[in-house]
């Protein structure tokens, strides 16, 4: 049957390749997400500022959290949760361990950043310069008020003028230095003393590196057991992390996108491939009926569709596996463009993604092939002698069961998503409920053609005559073949639709919080930070009527405990006590803002209900540095739901973020004063120092652009997934539209015309089009309505109509252009050479 099998693949080309794309392009997509995954797993990132030192000590980045309540004993299970800022280490550990035996030298290293005519730079102590190494090229190592630089542009003797910390001054130029490989960012070294100032965190350091002439790996167990569970200690590539953190979070992202979107492609892979296999083995039902009336058994049958498909599913699988790593370099190249992940990680794809993707590709084609093969096995030998095969029933039991599945858990995910999830969080459930209804309805798809055909009967036949009326007919009798094609349309559109619409109304509600919660006329910012008296001085300036700090962050509860809260912490935002009620807008339900100094918190109103504190209560914070620290609630204030924040004092907050300072300073104007007239005099204000002024538009535009961020990655994922769905859509027309050169033939014979001949076929394509339309509209709306009265209260979705009518109109002319071309090749010869031909 083997032999068979290749035979007839050679003369069924259209069904080889049709079978070779859909299987192509599902184990592609499935590879390249495995290899992202195995890449944000991975995290590797190469060292570079580090590369000399072969132990690298650095905080503990992550965590472990309480999953169930910590008081109930039984129950209590931890998780992990990574911290969003730099966690630092004691400077006095480097003495500790240079007492460490095989330990020849240990260097503590502080990074900040800099700017130098604009430009961004990494600052040090110049002590650290040998981490790299860094050597003199010329003059010698700085004293306070001076810098070494690493470009030989510049000359010693020099002075720049270098903005870092929150301020501005000038240094002169005392060495050049050279490094042995090429790094991420120019580097300044300062003197010790200046570097530490710099850095703003005295008496702390970012990393240390430990120097050995012994055996690496003994000494840094040595290391590890003096450091203990405070600290991590890396070695080899992992030395990365230390240089990078940022790469542990961005990691995780990558681990989350890559499973989402490889087990979407999993999931449209099934219908796709199936689809595809059941429309090539109904296509060669004559043809299996006279192998069965010559005598081939059921199970010799089974075999050769069996033996086809793998052939064929082996070749796809092999080219995919070849070029799965170039899609995914393409895919983390496009992530680092647009900030989703760091730029200095690597991507890396090894066996596993290549296994998992042929494995799980070849599964699919074997369980679709041995369905299709098991319906080939039952058909009659007499049907052989038929003049044409009737359409086989499409009802059965796994179909009915399949539907009822996922209709069930469709609509639970609407019930939980309109009466459980707030905010942004919907969209956790909103998501795949758009896979289970669209799933359900293509397991019942050949009936709902039908359906909708029958209803669509008396507007195409009054617009198309008789072209139309064969056209319907043709859709309703052969059901199971249009639902071949209705299924992926139906898939792009609402995967489209529905993602498209999810992201849209995300950020229009997410900027809307926003502006809501706004009351700033103009913002102060500064990638060094602003110094803490800069507020003070622009409370001052004519025409401020209010001035507050603004940090961002992330804080865990510790205690009480907290079931609602996830991984991913509470956003943190710092202000300033004397400011904050003036330049916000958030309601005060109890306490006040005015009290928000030293060590205190302003909770949202649902998290003090979750949490069962009040105005006077102390709870337990776990900062985003990883200090624990109690505060004391002052205020509960009232947010939108799915958008609260947790506010702490600037003075407060900001020391236990990365750069140590906060990066903004909201203004509010005074009464009577126009915004114009208030930037004119920041500016004015300002101008000695390195910062930017802007108005409150343009800090409305700045988030809006961050949320753009992340619903650009869900736009690549979704576009990505719909262009497989969109190949399937021609792929599966063009191999049905080819075979019915005969029927074509046939009805030229009985009267029509090639041109009338065209005309129904484009109307079939427009009934396919129109019906995968309104099922995906459908699917779409089904998961879209209950998330929008979440988010917005609305049922109608935000974003823009065009995207809708973009979606159907692709839709539509892919479906024209792959029945028509085909169509048309199709009837270009005599009419009695087409009906010679056969099925």
């Amino acid at each position: 049957m083997f032999k068979l099998a290749m035979r007839t693949l050679r003369l069924r080309k259209g069904g080889f390749l049709a079978t070779f794309v859909a299987v192509f392009f599902g184990a592609l997509i499935v590879s390249a997400c495995g290899g992202l995954m195995e890449t944000g797993i991975l995290s590797a990132t190469p060292v570079q500022r580090l590369a000399a030192a072969p132990i690298v000590v650095t905080g503990k980045q992550d965590f472990e959290r309480p999953k169930e309540d910590p008081a109930e004993d039984e129950k209590h299970r931890t998780k992990t949760a990574t911290l969003p800022e730099r966690v630092r280490l004691d400077a006095a550990l480097t003495d500790r361990l240079s007492t460490i035996p095989g330990v020849t030298r240990v260097i503590g290293e502080v990074t900040f950043p800099a700017f130098v005519h604009g430009a961004e730079t990494e600052g040090h102590a110049w002590d650290s310069a040998a981490l790299t190494p860094y050597t003199l090229t010329s003059g010698r190592a700085p004293q306070p008020g001076e810098v070494v630089v690493d470009s030989a542009e510049q000359h010693v003797g020099a002075t720049l003028d270098i903005a870092a910390h929150g301020g501005v001054a000038s240094y002169r130029i005392s060495g050049i230095a050279a490094a042995a490989q090429g790094m991420r960012h120019s580097e300044l070294f300062f003197a010790p003393a200046d570097a530490e100032r710099l850095a703003g965190h005295p008496g702390h350091v970012d990393t240390i590196g430990v120097f050995t002439t012994g055996d690496v790996a003994v000494v840094a167990g040595r290391v590890a057991d003096a450091v203990g569970a405070s600290a991590t200690v890396l070695t080899g590539d992992d030395r990365g992390a230390a240089e990078f953190p940022e790469v542990a979070r961005g990691g995780e992202n990558l681990i989350v996108l890559a499973s989402v979107s490889g087990g979407l492609s999993v999931q449209v892979a099934i219908f796709v491939v199936a689809g595809t296999l059941t429309l090539s083995a109904q296509q060669r039902q004559r043809e299996l009926a006279l192998l069965r009336a010559i005598g081939t058994t059921p199970r010799q049958l089974r075999r050769m569709v069996l033996g086809e498909a793998l052939v064929v599913a082996l070749l796809a699988v092999g080219a995919a596996l070849a070029l799965g790593p170039v899609l995914g370099r393409w895919l983390i190249g496009q992530l680092r463009e647009h900030g989703v992940v760091p730029d200095v990680l690597q991507f890396h794809q090894g066996w596993v993604p290549a296994v998992v993707a042929a494995g799980a590709s070849l599964l699919i084609v074997l369980v679709a092939a041995f369905v299709a093969g098991r319906r080939a096995g039952r058909i009659r030998p007499t049907e052989a002698l038929a003049e044409s095969a009737v359409e086989r029933g499409w009802v059965t039991p796994i179909r009915i069961i399949l539907a009822f599945l996922c209709f069930g858990g469709g609509t639970a995910l609407a019930i939980v998503t309109a009466a459980v999830m707030t905010g942004p969080a919907a969209a956790s459930t909103a998501g795949p409920a758009v896979m289970l209804w669209a799933f359900g309805l293509a397991a019942i798809s050949p009936g709902v053609t039908k359906l909708v055909a029958r209803l669509l009967h008396w507007p195409v036949h009054a617009l198309t005559g008789v072209n139309g009326r064969v056209a319907l007919l043709n859709t309703r009798v052969n059901a199971v073949r249009a639902a071949g094609a209705v299924t992926p349309i139906m898939l792009a559109v609402g995967i489209v639709i529905a993602n498209s619409y999810l992201q849209t109304t995300q950020q229009a509600v997410s900027n809307q919080a926003f502006t809501e919660d706004l009351r700033a006329d103009a913002v102060i910012g500064s990638p060094t930070g602003l110094a803490p008296e800069l507020a003070r001085k622009i409370q001052d300036v004519p025409g401020v009527g209010g001035a507050s700090a603004y940090v961002t962050s992330t804080v865990f509860v510790e205690a009480p405990y907290d079931s609602s809260e996830d991984d991913e912490g509470w956003p943190a935002v710092g202000l300033t006590a004397g400011g904050a009620a003036r330049t916000t807008a958030t309601s005060v339900t109890a306490g006040s803002l005015d009290a928000l100094s030293g060590t205190t918190i302003a909770l949202p109103g649902k998290l003090a209900t979750a949490l069962g504190r009040g105005v006077g209560d102390t709870i337990t914070l776990r900062l985003g540095d990883g200090t624990k620290t109690d505060v004391r609630v002052v205020a509960v204030v009232s947010q939108r739901a799915g958008f609260e924040r947790v506010w702490l004092p600037a003075e407060f907050l900001a020391p236990h973020t990365t750069i140590g300072l906060a990066p903004q300073l909201l203004v509010r104007a005074a009464s009577g004063v126009d915004t114009a007239t208030l930037t004119s005099r920041l500016r004015d204000a300002t101008a000695d120092l390195p910062v930017q002024v802007g108005d409150r538009d343009s800090l409305i535009a700045a988030h809006a652009k961050g949320n753009e961020v992340g619903a650009w990655v869900n736009y690549l994922l979704a576009g990505m997934i719909a262009a497989y769905t969109v190949i399937s859509v021609v792929n599966t027309l063009v191999m049905a539209t080819a075979r019915r050169r005969r029927e074509f033939g046939l009805q030229r014979l009985s009267g029509f015309t090639r041109s009338q001949v065209l005309r129904m076929a484009g109307i079939e394509g427009g009934l396919i089009a129109t019906i995968g339309i309104v099922l995906g509209t459908v699917v779409a709306a089904a998961a879209l309505v209950p998330f929008c009265l979440v988010v917005s209260g609305s049922p109608v979705p935000s974003g823009p109509i065009g995207i809708y009518l973009t979606g159907i109109a692709m839709a539509a002319v892919l479906a024209l252009t792959a029945i028509l071309v085909p169509a048309w090749a199709a009837t270009r010869g005599p009419a009695v050479d087409a009906t010679a031909i056969g099925e």
